[in-house]
């Protein structure tokens, strides 16, 4: 990517044809550190220039928009600037690079900005690593922070939690018990191995955690009046001649099942204790039968503290 400086000369500009370069990851700009680097530069003057492009509306910068915020603080009303020659895409991505290789940006600031290289102006995940000098496996795991919602970012910035508290939370896919767990750490102040190992554990009890069985309720009696018949159909075409009788009342309904003790395979399965018949009585007011079956239990693990 050719960038051209006007024969490297650093001219003065008025902060005033300068404005800010759009794709500039940085979005907060704490006023504390911008009063401290004022006061330098009011005392020592501006050390470093700020890069600039010249184009229809003026100056945009490409880099150093805390300097020139800076710079209006002190009260001046000029920089010391280099100009550059470059297109819209090459004026992104220098600013983007730039600002991405400080170590100051916050975490989401960065992935964003990352993101924006990539998706906005581009820029292959390798180029994109080429320029920051990370790996591609770096840049992987710090775009996967913004799979956390706006709120949890907001709450994981403000609070100052790190770069690994906000990795460790994306383990838990469930937002809902995700937004809990990030409560408890902020409110318990866990530092990153707490964090993990508090994790570690309600994932172990997730996986743990026996499964809750579903109850069935059967009120027709049809299926055990079949459950009967299907019994008694397999027993004769085992050649045993076993036959039911049928009663029905307004109260109940009768069923007699009788098996003959005699005959060769009616002797080998009958015992001499066992009755000729056997009454089986099912009344229609029949009470719920309960079939368990098994479910799984998607109920998430209570959350300590």
């Amino acid at each position: 990517m050719g960038i051209m400086q006007d024969k490297r000369r650093v001219i003065e500009i008025p902060l005033d044809d300068i404005y800010p370069n759009p794709a500039q990851p940085r979005r907060s700009f704490p006023e504390k550190e911008l009063l401290e680097l004022s006061r330098s530069i009011r005392q020592n003057g501006l050390l470093q220039p700020l890069s600039v492009r010249r184009t229809r509306n003026g100056y945009e910068l490409i880099a150093g928009e805390r300097r020139w915020r800076a710079c209006r603080l002190a009260g001046l009303d000029s920089a010391a600037c280099i100009v550059n020659s470059c297109s819209d895409k090459q004026s992104a991505v220098l600013a983007m690079t730039e600002n991405l290789q400080r170590q100051d940006l916050q975490i989401f600031e960065e992935a964003e900005g990352i993101r924006r290289l990539i998706e906005e102006w581009g820029v292959t995940q390798e180029e994109a690593a080429l320029r920051l000098g990370k790996s591609q496996s770096t840049l992987a795991n710090k775009l996967r922070l913004l799979r956390l919602t706006q709120e949890e970012r907001k709450k994981i910035s403000e609070n100052g939690l790190t770069e690994r508290h906000a990795r460790a939370l994306l383990r838990l896919e469930d937002i809902e018990l995700r937004g809990k767990v990030l409560d408890a750490i902020l409110a318990q102040h866990l530092n990153v191995q707490q964090t993990d190992q508090y994790i570690e554990r309600l994932l172990a009890e997730k996986e743990d955690k026996p499964k809750n069985k579903k109850r069935i309720i059967v009120k027709d009696i049809r299926i055990f009046m079949n459950t009967i018949s299907h019994a008694i159909k397999t027993m004769q075409l085992s050649g045993i001649q076993a036959k039911t009788i049928r009663n029905e009342t307004e109260e109940y309904i009768e069923c007699i099942v009788r098996i003959p003790k005699t005959g060769p395979v009616a002797n080998a399965v009958a015992r001499p204790s066992e009755s000729p018949s056997v009454t089986v009585g099912v009344e229609q007011a029949v009470p719920a039968v309960d079939v368990e079956e098994k479910v799984e239990d998607k109920t998430a693990p209570r959350i300590a503290g």
